[in-house]
């Protein structure tokens, strides 16, 4: 297993609108650490550790959140839970991370990757993709950064449904209905461009 990323949190006492303005123009992003028991932190952090560790991590990978508290340094595993963007710079202004505990399942969002030439295309097909990501459960150092999807043998007209997509040891998907993740469907039939100007 590969060691756990991490990053350093402050507290902070100031709350509200102009308080965090602040914050932001020092490249500081203010958030809240929500740990299991309920408990709520409000925290700060550095926009540029935080922008990296979200670009390479995302919002379902566990991390070591470093906080001190109480004069007293603590290792958080964590989640970053959400996070809000300015609409016009698209850096973020809020963050919220969630403490987890290693040894419970949790509820993520996993993106899908497709691997592979299906038979349908080669036959004039067209691949698509109807979930971008997946559900699952799973212990949080078991999440995978990513869900292969290998669509190699797919023909035209068929759909690989969520009951037949291959998951690593440990993780399992949620759903109720069987859905399509991705399938190969006939491309519309081109039409004639002088057959459509007899049409007119």
């Amino acid at each position: 297993m590969a060691e756990l990323m991490t990053l350093s949190v402050r507290s902070r006492a100031e709350k509200g609108k102009c308080p965090c303005r602040r914050l932001r123009t020092k490249n500081l992003v203010p958030g809240v650490y929500y740990n299991q028991q309920g408990t709520n932190i409000p925290v700060l952090v550095e926009m540029l550790p935080l922008t990296k560790l979200h670009r390479k991590l995302g919002s379902s990978r566990v991390f070591h959140l470093q906080m001190e508290q109480d004069g007293k340094a603590e290792s958080l595993p964590s989640l970053i839970w959400s996070m809000q963007y300015d609409p016009i710079k698209s850096t973020p202004i809020h963050v919220d991370f969630y403490g987890v505990d290693l040894d419970r399942e949790i509820k993520v969002d996993v993106r899908v990757v497709v691997e592979g030439k299906a038979k349908g295309i080669i036959l004039g097909g067209l691949l698509e993709v109807f979930r971008e990501s997946l559900e699952v459960i799973c212990k949080p150092l078991d999440v995978p950064e990513k869900i292969v999807i290998d669509v190699t043998e797919l023909e035209i007209g068929v759909n690989l449904h969520i009951s037949e997509v291959v998951l690593p040891a440990g993780v399992r998907a949620v759903y109720d209905d069987n859905f399509a993740v991705v399938g190969v469907v006939n491309q519309e039939a081109e039409v004639d461009p002088k057959a459509a100007e007899g049409a007119k």
